[in-house]
């Protein structure tokens, strides 16, 4: 069977594309996941729909790919992919929080004004109104509030506020960083991940097709033409327009080993070069982040219904007006009777990775994320543990970091030596297939997401976008899918 298009990829932006391309009945969508696939919210696993819950995250967990990251040259980590119908949506921290307009209008075709129509009509905002907000999409949006907020949230915004940061009463709102709640896509306790929001529902449709454990090995290629893809197995499955949705690294993964991306590493890898595209796995951006541990001292156990990160300050230290330094409050701990923790990170990096390919499909791409490569980045890095150090001191918290030291107390050297020690990531890479215009000659896809120089074939997942945002991706992945549908019926939403 030959479909009109084929979705390689079930996570955020793949599951919203599927879920909105099938409205069409004259339209035959495939979405593949290798992963698995359920047919019903409550047939996902319990860690799964937990959203209190971050062990589904485990990179050693089923769920999961397990990706081997080089942080720094010789500080290798683990990272936990999505692996299963819904992809990271299923198993990340469930905050749903949009990029500022600084990111966004730095992106060619997607500045904030074009791109708010989708990301207001994915959204149900049960707590904001007005025109920045939906009311009717399939994603709900809450914040914590009433039982489901901790009294370690409310002791971390007056904090936050007796140190000089102002209050941002709507994360999603448009207006100057500071210190608010974080919103998160959650119903009653249950993560609402991109599979149940976008696909289950719609599974009735005829023209809707969804295959799990499917592992597409590459695109095949007739000329300058997506034709279809092939699995591991050697199936071949025709489509009149290929989407790889696949994620920031399996999708340059893929163009790879198909035979699009740099062609000096496509030869040391053994693979054939098709068509050249030098930015395929180069020039990607991630959140570098450290971790301060802190008793929770309120005797207050957080409501079991309430997600693990409650709260976040991003900061405006005079370098970013848009704020590129967030402080998260994680307000229960990881593992029962443990500490609590603020997650510091870096949100606009200097620094860029790389990929590097395997020629066998199995084998998955090297990352070197060369984080804290520049003298700013390591300079910011500072700047954030010591603001969270004051928060920690400040008014209502008044804690000790535990297990941490103070970067108060610390020089520049011996403060980029925790640092160095302690780095981890966010797990937000970006860029690794980016969009550009024609005269940008490491842009991968163009601003209607089209793969330049190839027909029948784009690119719709967070590699596309062009840096990092300065807040988390998961709404904006979902947000992806709600605009490509658009560009592929040749539909333009109108400004809000």
């Amino acid at each position: 069977m030959s479909w009109d298009v084929v979705v390689v990829g079930g996570g955020s932006a793949g599951c919203a594309l599927a879920g909105r391309l099938s409205e069409d009945p004259g339209r035959r969508v495939l979405l593949l996941e290798a992963g698995s696939a359920v047919t019903e919210p409550g047939a996902f696993p319990t860690d799964v729909r937990d959203v209190a819950s971050l062990g589904a995250c485990d990179p050693d967990g089923p769920h999961t790919w397990d990706v081997g990251v080089e942080l720094t040259p010789g500080h290798r980590t683990r990272v936990g992919r999505g692996r299963l119908l819904g992809g990271s949506s299923a198993v990340n921290g469930a905050n749903h929080i949009r990029p500022t307009r600084a990111d966004l209008d730095s992106w060619p075709g997607w500045s904030f004004d074009e791109t708010l129509p989708y990301y207001v009509r994915g959204e149900r905002d049960l707590d904001m109104t007005g025109p920045l907000h939906g009311d009717a999409g399939p994603v709900p949006v809450v914040r914590p509030a009433g039982e489901l907020r901790a009294a370690v949230t409310e002791r971390f915004l007056e904090a936050a506020v007796r140190v000089g940061v102002p209050l941002e009463i709507d994360k999603n709102g448009d207006q100057p960083p500071g210190a608010g709640l974080m919103p998160a896509n959650v119903r009653r306790g249950v993560r609402v991940n991109a599979a149940i929001a976008y696909v289950l529902p719609h599974l009735d449709r005829p023209n809707l097709t969804v295959r799990g454990d499917v592992t597409v090995a590459r695109v095949l290629l007739d000329g300058d033409r997506a034709v279809g893809v092939e699995g591991i197995d050697g199936e071949r499955i025709e489509a009149g327009e290929v989407v790889l949705a696949a994620g920031s690294v399996c999708t340059p993964q893929l163009l790879a080993l198909s035979g699009i991306g740099p062609p000096d590493d496509l030869r040391a890898a053994g693979l054939p070069v098709h068509h050249e595209r030098p930015g395929v796995g180069r020039g990607y951006t991630d959140h570098p982040s450290v971790y301060l541990s802190f008793p929770d001292t309120s005797g207050d156990a957080v409501h079991p219904e309430a997600p693990g990160a409650q709260a976040a300050v991003h900061l405006d230290a005079g370098d970013d007006p848009a704020g590129d330094l967030e402080i998260l409050l994680f307000a229960r701990p990881f593992a029962p009777g443990g500490s609590c923790h603020l997650m510091c990170a870096l949100q606009a990096p200097e620094s860029r990775g790389v990929m590097t390919f395997a020629a066998d499909p199995r084998t998955p791409p090297r990352l070197e994320h060369r984080y804290l490569a520049s003298g700013h980045d390591r300079a910011r890095m500072r700047q954030v543990v010591r603001r969270a150090g004051e928060l920690l001191a400040a008014g209502g918290m008044a804690l000790e970091p535990t297990g941490t030291p103070d970067g108060r107390t610390l020089d520049d050297r011996a403060l980029d030596a925790w640092i160095a020690a302690h780095l981890g990531t966010s797990a937000h890479l970006c860029g690794s297939a980016r969009l550009g215009t024609a005269d940008d000659p490491d842009a991968v896809v163009d601003p209607e997401l089209r793969v330049h120089g190839l027909r029948g074939l784009r690119v719709v997942d967070t590699s596309v976008l062009p840096t990092v945002p300065r807040r988390g991706p998961a709404a904006t992945a979902l947000m992806l899918g709600e605009r490509a549908a658009d560009l592929i019926a040749g539909r333009v939403a109108a400004p809000l």
